[in-house]
Order: C-alpha cells, then sequence, then structure tokens
C-alpha cells in the first residue's frame, strides 16, 4: 500500500530534492504536491480539481508559503476534527524561535530545519522516512479518520 505525502512546498528546487530524496529512500511513498497554502487546503478539503485526493499520512508544511502561509495551514487543519490526526512536520529553513514556539502551540508534530546541500538534505528525509514512515504508528486511512 503506498504511503501518501503531503509536500506543501513552493520552491520548485526543495520540492525536486524531497521527490529524488524519496525516491532514493522509499518508493512506497506517493509524494503530492501543493505549492501554496490555499492549494494544500484545496487538496486536504478534496475540493476542485482535488475531489478524489487521497488523504495524507503524513503532510511537510513550510511555513512562509505564497497566497496562505504554513502557520494559516497548520491552524486550519489543527482545528478541523476530520483532518486534526495528520501527522504535520514543520519542513522549513526558519530558525526563529518565534515561528518553532508558534508552530508547536499550533500544534505540529515536529519542527524540522531545511539543509541547503543536497546530502544534507536526503539524510533529513531518510530520518523522516526512518520515524515517521517506519517507526510511527500512523492512524489507519478510512472511514474513521474522514
Amino acid at each position: 500500500m503506498p504511503i501518501e505525502v503531503l509536500l506543501v512546498e513552493d520552491s520548485p528546487g526543495d520540492v525536486r530534492l524531497t521527490q529524488e530524496a524519496f525516491r532514493d529512500i522509499n518508493r512506497s511513498v506517493h509524494l503530492h504536491i501543493a505549492s501554496d497554502g490555499v492549494e494544500a487546503m484545496i487538496f486536504l478539503r478534496r475540493q476542485g480539481v482535488h475531489t478524489l485526493a487521497p488523504r495524507p499520512d503524513l503532510m511537510l508544511l513550510d511555513l512562509n508559503l505564497p497566497k496562505m502561509d504554513g502557520r494559516e495551514v497548520l491552524a486550519c487543519v489543527k482545528g478541523d476534527d476530520s483532518l486534526k490526526t495528520i501527522p504535520t512536520i514543520i519542513l522549513t529553513t526558519s530558525e526563529a524561535e518565534v515561528d518553532i514556539v508558534k508552530s508547536y502551540q499550533l500544534q505540529a508534530n515536529c519542527y524540522l530545519n531545511k539543509p541547503v546541500q543536497f546530502d544534507a538534505f536526503e539524510s533529513l528525509v531518510r530520518s523522516i522516512n526512518d520515524f515517521w514512515l517506519t517507526k510511527v504508528k500512523l492512524p489507519t486511512r478510512g472511514k474513521a479518520n474522514e
């Protein structure tokens, strides 16, 4: 069964790095891309072109996004009974303490800084895969979560 991961990221370079890293690490990951916060919410709510979108097993969320930033997306997800059980990892370049604190106040499951070099980025994605997609017991997809 594929592992559904939603990547909310506006940087084409970071999208490509994430795609390449998961391709090398775990071929069962089916990576969905939302390039801004509004698109992420449309995907998660299965609206418009995303009416058949799968429920993500995990969401990787950048903070600095166009249209609706990651903090707003996180607040919407964690405030919605049908979405709040989706584990949400903040994956951002921001090292600002205010962003870290706010993310946890909004119930992010963890906060990770994006490295700039591919080897370090791949290592981080490998760690995400090893912990979140291998060791952690995630909620089962299905009627109970929808």
